[in-house]
This record gives C-alpha cells, structure tokens and sequence, in this order.
C-alpha cells in the first residue's frame, strides 16, 4: 500500500507534467537565475588584459588586422551572435558604421560561422532602426540572421536576477545559448545617466524593455535609478565576449548617444576584456577633452568600471591593461594611453 505521503508526491509530479505539456511556448515561464561574481585569477605580472589599438580610417583592413589576435579560427562551424550598436538610426559615431558590420560580417563568415545579429533600439523603432541603417539589407546580402529583440515571447529569455535590480532583467536565448558572442561598439559619451557608452553600456541593448509576461519597463527602472551604472555593469554577468572591437575612428566627446561633440581620434581598439577596453576608451576621451563626469577622479572610480572590476569582469586596475600598439601610427596614441591610465 502507498503511504499517503508517496501518494502526494507521485500526485504532485504527474499533476506538474500534466500542467507544463498543456502549456503552449508563449505561456511558458521565464527561466531565472542569478548574477554571479567571477573569482578573479591572480596573474602573473606577464600576462594581462591586452588591449590592441591600430590607427587607421580603413575599417575593413583595421578590423582584419586586428582580429588576427584572436582566435577567429576557433569558431568555425559555430553559432555566432553580433550586438552591435544600433540604439538610433543616427549615422555612426551615434550606430554603428555599417562598413564595421559589414567587415565583421565578411571576416566570420570566411570561417563558415553561423552568424545572427540580435538587437534592440532604446531611442526608436527597432525594425526601422535596422531598415533605415542599412543593416537589413546587408544581413541579406550576406546570408546573416537578424532578431528583433522587441518582438521576443517569454520562452525566449532568461531572467537574471540579483543585486540593483528590482527584479533581475530579462536575457535573451539568442545570445545565452549562441556559441560564442562578438560585439563591437562605438565611442561616445552618454548624457542620460551612463556618463559614457562602449562596451559596457553597448550590452544594455542586449536586454528586453518590456517583460513581456506583464509589460513591466526594465528600462525605466534603469534610467531613473541613482544606481544606474552599477546595473549597467551587472547586465555583463551574463555573457563572456570572444571578443569585442571598437570603432574609435570618430567617436562624442560631450552629449551621446545620439548626437553630440565630434572628435576624431582615428583608432580602433580591440579586446576580450571589457573593463581593459572601456578603460582605454575613457582614457581617450580624457585625453582630447570630455565631460565633467568622465573627467572626475580615476579612471577605475568610474562607476561603470568599477562595478564590472568588482564583479570579475575584467582587469581590477590600470596596471592590468597591456596596451599593444598594431602598428606604428599607433605609438603616439598609445603612449599617451598609458600615461591617462
């Protein structure tokens, strides 16, 4: 005989397998899990976060120099997923410049990689915004995938939770399950509470606007949260670049991220580490004049930089950042990095 509490629980699983194979893929529960803090690694002081600048207003001979410091040949046969900087449909340094795309596009696809670019627009139309910057018509061009993030039904997220925000903030699948994430950024300040925008504060694009179980606005929690740089940096717990490009050829110096102050440093920078990179990009700024904000203290006291360093995101300090000029042009620029550092 089944004692009456072998009874309910045999009743209470076949009573959630019954229920869970009735629902239907929109009703499905997001799945939850949590920020996690990565241990950081001691290293030795030979190895740190490299960081690879070249100067150059060729983007497709830039940017193919310098991913031959990374593993490109490693994703071959893989899933690949691109975010890219499509917020606006304001020409680069606002979006990203789609000659950028476009030669990331090439080198990827050269090694037989599946590619989809996943995007979200916070300052407009999401599908306009991939019309009207050309980025549509290049994804067919090239035989990518393109995913309007707005459009995404519950089962396609997940809800990471944790730390500042009210009730975590919603991940897609698109990028969780891909085998490997590239991202390329602009250069810019940002005046709605970001204070800058790289490769960071690029990954808010990354996450959904609305819950769409019952249409609560993640991102005006964001922006009107005194910790709003803190949550920035907690958004890139959920994912690990292979590697990340910046597109420094022109970037704002003041205003962002739609339009501002133009300057013209002339570079591109590339590295797997986020913190090296926004790091570098600050000290950039710095060095041809920025806002008061981005000027204030230390570079690592940034709050962006500073929480994703906690979160161990990244190199803990400036000491960590290897600065590798790729080719001559570059030593001037680089030199003056590490003095900004």
């Amino acid at each position: 005989m089944i004692k009456r509490r072998e009874f309910l629980r045999r009743f209470t699983a076949l009573f959630v397998i019954f229920f869970s194979g009735c629902l239907n893929e929109n009703d499905k529960a997001i799945e939850e899990k949590n920020i996690t803090i990565k241990e950081g690694i001691p290293l030795e002081k030979s190895m740190k976060s490299k960081v690879y600048i070249i100067k150059t207003s060729d983007r497709l001979s830039g940017i193919r120099e310098l991913l031959k410091y990374f593993d490109v040949g490693g994703l071959s046969g893989k899933k690949v997923a691109i975010k890219a900087n499509y917020n606006s449909q304001d020409p680069f340094p606002a979006s990203t410049h789609i000659e950028t795309l476009g030669a990331l596009v090439d080198a990827l696809n050269e090694k037989k990689v599946s590619l989809v670019l996943a995007e979200r627009s916070g300052m407009g139309d999401t599908g306009k915004t991939l019309e009207g910057t050309g980025v549509s018509e290049l994804a067919k061009k090239k035989g990518m995938e393109v995913v309007n993030l707005d459009v995404l039904k519950s089962s396609d997220w997940i809800r990471i939770k944790g730390s500042r925000w009210k009730r975590g903030f919603l991940f897609p699948r698109v990028f969780s399950e891909a085998d490997a994430i590239v991202q390329t950024c602009c250069f810019k300040t940002h005046r709605y509470g970001g204070h800058f925008t790289m490769s960071l504060k690029n990954s808010v694009g990354m996450v959904a606007k609305y819950d769409p179980e019952d249409g609560y606005n993640y991102m005006a929690e964001l922006h009107s949260s005194r910790y709003q740089r803190h949550m920035i940096a907690q958004i890139n717990t959920a994912y690990e670049p292979a590697f990340v490009i910046m597109d420094g050829i022109k970037g704002f110096s003041a205003g962002g991220p739609d339009t501002g102050t133009l300057i013209e440093p002339g570079i591109m920078i590339a590295s797997k580490d986020r913190v090296a990179l926004d790091a570098v990009g600050v000290a950039v700024l710095r060095i041809y004049g920025t806002t008061p904000e981005v000027s204030k203290g230390l570079i690592f006291e940034q709050e962006q930089i500073a929480m994703a360093a906690e979160l161990g995101l990244g190199v803990s300090g400036p000491e960590g950042i290897g600065i590798i000029p790729v080719n001559t042009e570059a030593l001037d620029i680089c030199s003056r990095i590490k003095n900004e550092l």
